[in-house]
């Protein structure tokens, strides 16, 4: 009985278990605007935008490692999404390289944080990039698979947009 029960915990009886999947929500502040919108977003605005990072992978399952039982440490996650992008977005306005007024005005304030973005700052160009930046990151990290599933940026608490791999 006890060899059976050690046989159920070895690394091999995980092997046949499904990749799981784990997310972790940040949030950040940051301004934009949509130069040709039709209404109001054409002017500069701000949201508290959050961002749910979701990664695929194995659960780790070598016995006495910091991980086991994880895909990734969720502190890891947080780690790896504020260095690569949300340090960089917080507080900053995002803005499209194409919104030449924009783009100039906020050159001439001092020590002002821009990010220069090649897209339009929509909710949905935003999570294609955050899911651009992150993706090499988070893949493999752990030597289990792990890949980035899918960057779910909120703009508001009612509209959001999807970048799934």
């Amino acid at each position: 009985m006890a060899t059976g029960m050690a046989a159920l915990a070895s690394n091999t009886a995980w092997k046949n278990t499904p990749d799981m999947l784990i997310t972790r929500r940040l949030e950040f502040d940051a301004g934009h605007r949509i130069p040709n919108h039709a209404s109001q977003c054409r002017h500069l605005h701000g949201h508290r935008y959050a961002i749910e990072i979701t990664l695929s992978g194995e659960i780790i399952c070598t016995e006495g490692a910091a991980e086991q039982g994880m895909v990734m440490d969720f502190s890891d996650v947080k780690n790896i999404a504020n260095a690569v992008l949300v340090n960089h977005w917080d507080h900053a306005f995002l803005v499209y390289q194409g919104d030449h007024a924009v783009v100039e005005f906020l050159a001439s304030l001092p020590e002002h944080k821009t990010v220069v973005l090649p897209v339009v700052p929509t909710a949905e160009n935003l999570a294609a990039e955050a899911f651009r930046l992150l993706d090499a990151a988070y893949l493999d990290t752990y030597g289990n698979q792990l890949r980035l599933h899918r960057v779910r940026l909120y703009e508001t608490p009612n509209n959001w947009a999807d970048a799934v791999r």
